[in-house]
């Protein structure tokens, strides 16, 4: 439960940070492959030769990126249609336009199903992973990746003005303070552009044992200062991302 709030947590607020922190901006996926970071070195192997389904593939950068290394088909799905009109083109000057499909719904079912940085945005997640399983082949697979969590030091991306500060200043003094510098009327943490529902790992794992997918696999990857006290009771705190692998029942 959140300790500081009203004026008090809103003035903290103002005096640690104006909004302008570029901890998560991506960057750390510079010179690298993103797909691989997130979801293993193997994951190549996994959708060559498949079609696959980019599910939230925002401005087509990973779909491009899998029809480039070996994915027979990609069809990138989101409901933003200005990203989707970027990830045209983005598969266009790639020259991959042939084997690269944006909409948002696909018309045929995929071998496999990736989505990336999604599942801690997504507003009703247990929905989703239903829209999933009517997307997918009975022999085909989801491989998720998502984080950081809600536990993790920035589990509260934008609202992390230091580690844990979200989970230290209640959600009405840390949405006041953000609404000093955007303007899209956000009252609540899931009302914030691209979402935030608090996702944890315990959430998500109960969140499959409800839904059509069985989990075939899910590995806590640790954020790697705290490797040496990660373990299966303290993985909310320091887990980095969550990798997953889901089977339909």
């Amino acid at each position: 439960m959140a300790l500081i709030g009203g004026a008090l947590g809103y003035r903290l607020l103002k005096l640690i940070s104006d909004g302008s922190s570029s901890a998560m901006d991506g960057r750390a996926y510079d010179q690298t492959s993103k797909l691989e970071v997130l979801l293993g070195p193997e994951f190549l192997a996994n959708i060559r030769d498949r079609v696959v389904i980019d599910f939230g593939c925002g401005t087509g950068a990973e779909a491009v990126e899998m029809a480039q290394k070996g994915a027979h088909k990609v069809i990138g799905i989101d409901i933003q249609e200005h990203l989707l009109d970027v990830a045209r083109s983005r598969a266009a000057e790639a020259g991959v336009a042939d084997r690269c499909e944006f909409g948002t719904s696909a018309r045929e079912l995929a071998d496999v199903i990736i989505a990336i940085d999604s599942f801690e945005h997504f507003g009703d997640p247990g929905a989703i992973l239903a829209t999933m399983r009517t997307l997918i082949k009975p022999s085909g697979r989801v491989l998720a990746s998502f984080g950081p969590t809600w536990y993790h030091p920035l589990g509260g991306h934008l609202f992390s003005v230091f580690p844990w500060a979200h989970l230290i200043f209640t959600e009405r003094s840390l949405i006041q303070w953000r609404s000093d510098f955007k303007t899209d009327g956000a009252r609540r943490f899931g009302e914030v552009a691209g979402g935030l529902n608090q996702m944890t790992i315990a959430r998500f794992e109960r969140l499959v044992r409800e839904s059509p997918f069985e989990l075939a696999r899910l590995e806590a990857v640790p954020i790697r200062r705290l490797k040496p006290i990660a373990n299966r009771l303290t993985r909310e705190f320091t887990t980095a991302v969550v990798r997953v692998e889901l089977v339909p029942r």
